[in-house]
């Protein structure tokens, strides 16, 4: 597995305002868009491209675009949402499956209570989306439920993540072909598995209910 961690001014920055208690949730939504954006950017350097020639008004030459079939992004519900828009904003051409996932607050554990994916996912390269990778426990079962569907080759973002879920996911995929893309690397989990010093839930501030 590999795994980068965002080292850019304006993802600092906007990361800052992020972590913010006082942020208010339209500054907090229209942010977790722009941040995912910048970090789009920097997570599908490895994109798959087919080369395609075309005509300048000049001459021709060689460019490429996105090969087919299209990328697949997939949020992991409910607060993945907040970071979609700033996705297919970079890759306006990807589809878009969903996995809907939650914590049992007792055990930690993940449950799947929703999907909506393509039966089949070979030659796809997918994309999940997840705010915040604490424990690890649904980001693994989300990338789990993808190889199961067929995938190749995942790319995980997450805007912040812990050492602990970082080694979750790192057992979890084995040697599968994984990448792990996050905004920042926070200190830990506290007692309640909460990213220490992180931002909160994301899902609450992004949406304004804890229901």
């Amino acid at each position: 597995m590999r795994v980068f961690v965002a080292d850019h001014p304006l993802i600092t920055h906007k990361l800052t305002v992020l972590r913010d208690k006082n942020t208010a949730q339209p500054t907090f939504r229209s942010l977790t868009e722009e941040l995912m954006t910048l970090l789009a950017y920097e997570a599908t350097r490895d994109v798959s491209v087919t080369p395609i020639e075309i005509e300048t008004p000049v001459a021709r030459t060689t460019g490429v675009r996105l090969s087919t079939p299209a990328p697949l992004v997939v949020p992991i519900l409910r607060a993945g949402l907040g970071m979609l828009e700033g996705m297919v904003k970079m890759i306006p051409t990807a589809e878009v499956g969903f996995l809907g996932m939650a914590r049992d607050e007792e055990t930690l554990l993940p449950t799947t209570y929703a999907e909506r994916l393509p039966e089949r996912l070979e030659g796809r390269q997918c994309f999940v989306l997840d705010p915040m990778l604490a424990t690890g426990g649904s980001l693994a079962a989300a990338i789990d439920f993808l190889f199961a569907r067929g995938a190749e080759d995942v790319t995980a973002i997450c805007i912040l993540g812990t050492p602990e879920g970082v080694d979750t996911i790192r057992n979890a995929v084995g040697d599968r072909n994984v990448t792990l893309f996050l905004g920042a690397l926070d200190e830990g989990l506290d007692e309640h598995a909460f990213i220490v010093p992180g931002l909160g839930d994301a899902g609450d501030r992004l949406y304004g209910t804890n229901t």
